[in-house]
């Protein structure tokens, strides 16, 4: 005779907002599950590709650049670019004008990868600009940007005084 399940337990935390980091991630996953399919044919990675649309957009940049706009830690990074240097998608050598760092730039091969995925990704965009409506599109990425300025770390302590302000108003008891 099969055990009657046991009540579910009542949350012991109640939240008042939605899991906006993981709604993010969904949010991502959902569009990069159109991109993938085409970065895959040409045998690229997502990180790859980040790398790919830095140099695309800025021509040669420093590899402390590439980290931060293709948010890929240096240690990782490093080992994106020796793969992409030995696929012959991109070149490193030293800044001209400083030559304790390195820069990056995409070869000819990795530049035509570009351009050929761009035209991918733009109708995708285009698609959802229709979907959406250009409004609505640009009002999203006037959201996002919003967020990323005000989650932006600050050299202070940050984090200490939002969760003071946060007991303060009564949200954390």
């Amino acid at each position: 005779m099969p055990r009657p399940t046991p009540p579910a337990e009542p949350p012991t935390t109640a939240f008042a907002h939605r899991n906006l980091p993981r709604l993010l991630l969904q949010a991502r996953e959902a569009v990069m599950a159109h991109t993938r399919p085409w970065l895959r044919e040409h045998g690229l990675s997502d990180q790859q590709w980040r790398v790919l649309r830095v140099l695309g957009e800025h021509g040669t940049v420093e590899t402390g650049r590439i980290a931060d706009e293709a948010f890929i830690l240096g240690p990782s990074l490093s080992g994106v670019l020796a793969r992409m240097e030995r696929d012959g998608l991109v070149r490193r050598g030293r800044d001209p004008a400083d030559q304790r760092r390195t820069v990056v730039a995409a070869t000819e091969r990795g530049l035509q990868l570009v351009r050929a995925l761009s035209c991918a990704v733009e109708s995708h965009y285009a698609w959802m600009e229709q979907a959406l409506g250009k409004h609505r599109l640009r009002e999203l990425y006037t959201l996002l940007d919003a967020l990323v300025a005000l989650e932006r770390p600050e050299p202070t302590h940050r984090h200490r005084g939002t969760l003071a302000r946060a007991q303060a108003a009564g949200a954390c008891r």
